[in-house]
């Protein structure tokens, strides 16, 4: 049976788009995915049996991005959105290479965000993103003299995944990590890691009111509409409900999530060696 190209097209333009992360971090892009493309249908992984990633190295990266890419081609997404600091600064460019379906890494998008609002750059990221400096790079390729320090931030990640943003201990570990760029009179902090905007309100408190916060996932997904009009796939219909999978304990995520999403989401379990999905419901 042959289709005609008018309904591949339109196939094409309702498939969903895959989002992934370590863990809840993707949800600050999730949202921009709402907010901006509410047609969209979307399939979001996160990565939770092998959280966090900014302590692992570039080979375990590269390894875990393939494998979820590999899982996300097999979902016939028609463009993923690497919601990941750490993959878009240690694989992005490899991945690229190896799969045919669009890949946007958040990145640039908030190297660009930052240079249009200020010349002097902090960015808070996970340790192996700042070592990357795949920041300071993508800053100084757009403005060679615009000033960037950069922080890596070990603790962030887990006591997001752990519920514990309100937990005075948080604040305590903020303030030291902003410190050193504070000291450097920063005008922009970049949220260098997905997981940070949920730190929002901590981190607004402990900053000058003068000091612009940019968040890559806003921009990434401006990005994402440019690149869905230019191939033509932008989805006209009405959207399927979201589909969350994890590849570690649903129900953790399902509750950590539930703040952020306002309901409690189903979701299934991935089990990589299998390339099987299992459904957990609430």
């Amino acid at each position: 049976m042959f289709l005609s190209s008018s309904f591949e097209d339109n196939f094409n333009q309702r498939a969903p788009i895959g989002i992934f992360d370590s863990g809840v971090g993707g949800l600050t892009v999730l949202r921009q995915v709402y907010r901006q493309l509410p047609n969209e249908s979307i399939i979001y992984f996160g990565d939770t049996a092998r959280l966090p990633y900014g302590i692992r190295s570039q080979a375990e990266i590269l390894q875990f991005v393939g494998e979820i890419l590999t899982w996300m081609e097999q979902q016939r997404v028609k463009l993923v959105i690497m919601a990941c600091n750490t993959s878009s600064a240690l694989a992005l460019e490899k991945v690229r290479v190896e799969f045919s379906v669009p890949i946007l890494g958040t990145i640039l998008p908030g190297a660009k965000a930052a240079v249009a609002c200020g010349k002097r750059i902090g960015v808070i990221a996970t340790p192996a993103t700042a070592k990357s400096n795949a920041f300071r790079h993508a800053i100084h390729e757009i403005d060679p003299n615009v000033q960037v320090w950069q922080v890596g931030c070990p603790e962030f990640v887990p006591l997001i995944e752990q519920n514990r943003i309100h937990d005075p201990y948080t604040a305590e570990v903020a303030r030291s990590y902003l410190e050193p760029l504070l000291e450097q009179d920063i005008d922009t902090l970049v949220y260098g890691c997905t997981h940070y905007p949920h730190l929002a309100p901590v981190l607004r408190s402990l900053l000058p009111n003068g000091v612009k916060l940019v968040d890559p996932a806003v921009h990434v997904v401006v990005a994402c509409a440019q690149e869905l009009d230019l191939l033509g796939l932008k989805n006209t219909h009405s959207p399927t409900p979201t589909r969350f999978a994890v590849s570690g304990c649903p129900q953790q995520f399902a509750s950590t999530s539930v703040q952020w999403l306002g309901c409690v989401p189903k979701v299934e379990v991935v089990d990589f060696a299998s390339a099987v999905s299992h459904l957990w419901c609430d």
